[in-house]
């Protein structure tokens, strides 16, 4: 009897540490700002040199938006190709073989058994109810998420199981990849309710900014396959790359600054999924293969340096930061902000989340109190 209780609790320990990601304890947003709404906009396939450089075909991302916030010239990729990065954005999980491959057919993913780090174990697109997200997490919380995809048009539009994802290439009148819409691929979101109210087309985000009780707290915006810079030129005749990418954030990075959950507590994070494939494979972060894949980049550890840029009223207006982050660390840093447990590999002990760094203003605005900047960590720009 007495063994037949302990086999019990164990197995009951196992399923709540699967349930909570198996990455480590809640943590505390001690030192943390109040940020109660996010939004991170995610870009494709561009290298830190050419994104940022002197020369930026994106004049508005290189030079305007870092002016309003901080650059982070070491931030990282975590894999090649795409679908693997927005996984990990998410959730924690590592590349497999089919996500680096970008799920050209939208399987299951098995066996799915639980592994040591977090990280489930298999090979395949959809992962089991049991692998959770930080959506699952916020909701779970009470708090608020969104997906917000361009072009996708109906609500939760993904591939039928096991059969081919036809949003692989863009065509004329549809420009919306499922590969770019981290939501899809886990049943924890595509078998409930949540999935059709929250991950909606791009259109419904201008309503949803009015107000702040409209605003989810974690908003996830990706563009179509030419707003993103993912194709050069496009198949409607714009331009896309990074001339593309510049009209989109023209667009609708000053609706999301001018917002009054923004303004109140707001941070916005702009990145790219990955650097130029062919040309940069490097890690940073001691980032490690996980167990279903042994190289994520493909041809070297990671998925190149990015860089990102950072904006919000507790950050420091044309600052810039040279600390190593990648996805796993975006993951850590938003579940830091909201109090949440580490998920997956964003648990790896000495992984560095957005911290004193970044945050070097605290602002009390919202209670008539004039905002200060703290003693900076991060190095003048």
């Amino acid at each position: 009897m007495i063994r037949r209780l302990l086999v019990a609790a164990l197995a009951l320990a196992g399923a709540i540490g699967l349930a909570c990601g198996g990455g480590g304890g809640a943590r505390a947003a001690a030192g943390l700002p109040p940020i109660k709404h996010v939004f991170v906009i995610l870009l494709e396939n561009k290298d830190y040199a050419v994104t940022f450089g002197a020369n930026s075909p994106a004049p508005y991302l290189a030079k305007t938006l870092t002016a309003k916030g901080q650059l982070l010239d070491q931030y990282y990729g975590i894999g090649h190709f795409s679908l693997d990065n927005y996984i990990a954005m998410l959730s924690g999980q590592a590349p497999n073989i089919q996500t680096q491959a970008d799920c050209q057919i939208f399987t299951e993913f098995l066996p799915g058994a639980p592994g040591p780090d977090g990280q489930s174990i298999g090979q395949g697109c959809v992962y089991p109810a049991s692998v959770k997200t930080l959506a699952d997490q916020l909701s779970a919380k009470g708090l608020t998420w969104k997906g917000y995809m361009e072009d996708m048009g109906t609500p939760c539009r993904h591939p039928a199981l096991n059969t081919q994802d036809t949003t692989q290439a863009a065509k004329p009148n549809d420009q919306y990849a499922a590969r770019h819409n981290p939501f899809l691929y886990f049943h924890s979101i595509i078998d409930s309710p949540a999935c059709a109210q929250n991950v909606v087309d791009l259109s419904n985000m201008t309503a949803d900014l009015t107000r702040q009780a409209t605003t989810p707290n974690f908003a996830f915006v990706t563009p179509d396959l030419c707003s993103d810079g993912h194709d050069a030129p496009c198949i409607d005749g714009r331009p896309g790359g990074l001339k593309s990418i510049d009209t989109f954030l023209k667009t609708w990075v000053p609706r999301i600054l001018n917002s009054p959950a923004y303004k109140k507590d707001g941070l916005v994070i702009v990145t790219f999924d990955e650097a130029e494939v062919n040309n940069d494979a490097t890690a940073c972060c001691n980032e490690q293969p996980g167990p279903n894949s042994p190289m994520p980049g493909q041809t070297g550890p990671g998925g190149g340096r990015t860089g990102a840029v950072a904006i919000s009223p507790f950050v420091k207006p044309g600052s810039k930061n040279s600390t190593p982050y990648n996805h796993y660390s975006f993951l850590r840093s938003m579940e830091d902000i909201f109090g949440l447990e580490h998920l997956g590999f964003a648990g790896q002990a000495g992984l560095k989340a957005f911290g004193g760094d970044v945050f070097t203003v605290r602002s009390s605005a919202t209670a008539g109190v004039t905002a200060t900047t703290l003693p900076e960590t991060a190095s003048p720009r």
